[in-house]
């Protein structure tokens, strides 16, 4: 049996493998330079090289095999012939131990058992590296990026130093292939704008999408006598390269459907140089062989697969995002003077989240969003006020404080009032006519209109002070004193029978010193978010939007418990809801939409938003990015 030597490093620590090495009667020995290798004499020999050991500029031989521990990349001394194995620095001793005695068997089987060894090895990773392509394609959402990685693993995989990617469409009515994606190691592509091709069997893609063919070239310049196809030289003679060998194959789905091309071009060496120029490519280009052709049909089968699922995610998402928006729709058309609210508060808290999840200090430094979270923020803003589909439409379009309904009561009594002071004006006259003639009437009735018109005035102002009183407003105020005064007054009506001119009930709703709706109309829009809640639970959301029906649920809910529907404090609030929260105040605030209320410009809005935080409403650090951030002009909702 032929003696079998270990060659290492002086610092390599071969003791550490020293058993395993005597039991396959493997010899070590080391030194510290390669150029004192001798001959080996007939030996079979391996030779770990590690960063410590130097030379190696001379043959090795065909007796010895190469072991790297721990190198970056292949020495460059090694030729084509050599027989190189590389492993991980610090291996475990059956690794080096099987390393090495792989080492043996191959210069055992000489060349061809290493060449036959080295094609399985090639085939093994291969097929790993395409099922980790296939793995990372069906997790790829965005579509952009899922072309970008179908044409770069492609590119990977194939050694290919440039590649395009074509994706059939249709355009006015006729199909086209749509120039997706363009890729090179070698040539600035940077600047590729998409565009649309028509498919001919003159272009190497077209002629691929008609046919369903796999073109391999080995010389484009040399394309094979009576081809159709022609490739475009003046693109090599603009950017100085030359192309070479090309490998133009379908991506077809699984019904066996063409929905894209993908065109390689030159498959570097092996050791090639990252950058190709036209005098380099002679000798670093080689012809895509027959395993390279079989492993890109299968990534093209994957990749189609992926494009098509990524496509239906589109368009599912597409298809929500379209019932999301009709929703919104149908909703603020039940109360079209909130039209737009949903959308503005979206913008709002999706730009604050943004900001938040960039921000390196304050209590929510490490906060960050992901694309999804964004996204689930998004559609809980949309949805926030989905619930006001179970509210009584009078309530939520209501305007003022009382219904019209209400104050055409309160006029029309004001009225009859007034025309009863007229008649009695008139009766007056009369009688004073019947019983004293024309002597001193001049006088009487100059007295009498004087009274009536003063009765005419008060009215008139005490009904001007109750439309007044029923404008509704954004803080509390008023003084609604006289109206109490106004609810104890009566008049008499066409029977003689005294009546409120002011109705206690009516007097209550005047009095509402905030806003426009009482205590119980005010529950019953309370209860939107409870509705909102309910119904945004019934959607089957995705693992990424579970969140949205819970993130709407607390949108006024307040940080000292003082909000609705839960009466949440702040440790249950989540950040998605406390962002959502002074979005939806600030543009409640700002709308100029709104007629049952004044808007405010911003400045007085976010003076109103620091008063709440200070009553302990809203979340201060929130509500400070917010206004340091101007979010509301990032996100266009800005009001003078």
């Amino acid at each position: 049996m032929q003696a079998l030597t270990l060659i290492h490093s002086t610092s390599f620590p071969i003791e550490r493998y020293a058993e395993g090495l005597l039991r396959a009667s493997i010899s070590p020995r080391a030194l510290d330079n390669l150029d004192q290798l001798t001959s080996d004499n007939g030996s079979l020999r391996v030779i770990l090289v590690d960063s410590a050991i130097n030379g190696g500029t001379r043959a090795m031989g065909p007796r010895t095999a190469i072991v790297g521990i721990g190198l970056s990349e292949q020495p460059k001394w090694l030729t084509d012939d050599s027989i190189y194995f590389d492993l991980q620095g610090n291996p475990s001793p059956s690794s080096l131990l099987n390393a090495v005695k792989r080492a043996y068997q191959f210069l055992y089987q000489k060349m061809r058992a290493d060449q036959l060894e080295r094609q399985l090895s090639d085939r093994t990773r291969e097929l790993r590296d395409l099922g980790e392509v296939g793995i990372a394609l069906s997790a790829e959402r965005d579509h952009s990026a899922l072309l970008t990685t179908i044409l770069g693993k492609a590119r990977e995989l194939s050694r290919s130093d440039s590649g395009s990617l074509y994706l059939l469409d249709e355009a006015d009515g006729q199909p086209v292939l749509r120039w997706k994606l363009a890729q090179s190691d070698s040539i600035d592509v940077v600047s590729f704008e998409e565009k649309i091709l028509p498919i001919t069997r003159r272009s190497l893609a077209g002629y691929v999408a008609l046919t369903g063919e796999t073109l391999v070239i080995d010389d484009a310049y040399r394309l094979p006598e009576g081809a159709e196809y022609t490739i475009n030289r003046s693109f090599d003679e603009e950017n100085g390269y030359l192309t070479k060998s090309m490998l133009v194959f379908p991506m077809t789905n699984h019904v066996g459907e063409i929905i894209g091309v993908l065109q390689l071009i030159n498959r570097k060496r092996v050791v090639a140089p990252g950058r190709l120029t036209a005098a380099t490519v002679p000798q670093e280009v080689v012809s895509f062989d027959r395993e390279t052709v079989e492993l890109m049909r299968s990534l093209a089968g994957q990749a189609a697969v992926a494009v098509e699922n990524n496509l239906l995610y589109e368009s599912i998402e597409r298809l929500f995002e379209g019932f999301v928006t009709a929703a919104v729709t149908a909703i603020e058309q039940r109360d079209p003077t909130t039209s737009g609210h949903s959308f503005r508060v979206a913008d709002l808290t999706v730009e604050l989240a943004k900001i938040v999840d960039g921000i390196d200090q304050g209590p929510y430094r490490e906060i960050r969003f992901t694309t999804d979270q964004v996204r689930e923020i998004r559609y809980a803003s949309l949805l926030h006020d989905f619930g006001k589909v179970g509210v009584r439409e009078q309530v939520l379009v209501k305007q003022k404080k009382l219904y019209p309904m209400q104050l055409d009561t309160i006029r029309g009594r004001f009225e009859f009032v007034m025309k009863s002071v007229e008649s009695e004006s008139n009766r007056l006259k009369l009688d004073f006519l019947l019983q004293h003639g024309r002597d001193r009437y001049d006088e009487f009735s100059a007295r009498v209109d004087r009274e009536t018109a003063e009765q005419m005035e008060r009215l008139q102002k005490d009904f001007a002070i109750i439309a007044q009183s029923n404008e509704p407003t954004v803080l509390p105020e008023g003084d609604f004193q006289y109206l109490q005064q106004l609810a104890k007054r009566d008049y008499a009506d066409v029977h003689g029978e005294r009546r409120a001119l002011v109705l206690p009930e009516e007097a209550r709703i005047l009095s509402i010193r905030k806003g426009n709706l009482d205590a119980t109309e005010r529950n019953e829009i309370e209860s939107h978010v409870t509705h909102t809640f309910h119904f945004l639970q019934k959607i089957p959301w995705t693992k990424d939007l579970v969140s949205v029906p819970d993130i709407a649920y607390a949108h006024h809910e307040k940080l000292n418990g003082r909000g609705y529907p839960r009466k949440l404090t702040a440790s249950d609030i989540p950040i998605q809801s406390r962002m959502m929260t002074v979005s939806d105040i600030y543009d409640a605030l700002t709308a100029a939409d709104r007629p049952y209320k004044r808007a405010v410009p911003t400045e007085r809005a976010l003076d109103i938003l620091k008063m709440e935080v200070g009553e302990g409403l809203l979340d201060h650090s929130l509500v400070d990015v917010f206004i340091d951030a101007k979010v509301y002009e990032h996100a266009g909702v800005l009001r003078t």
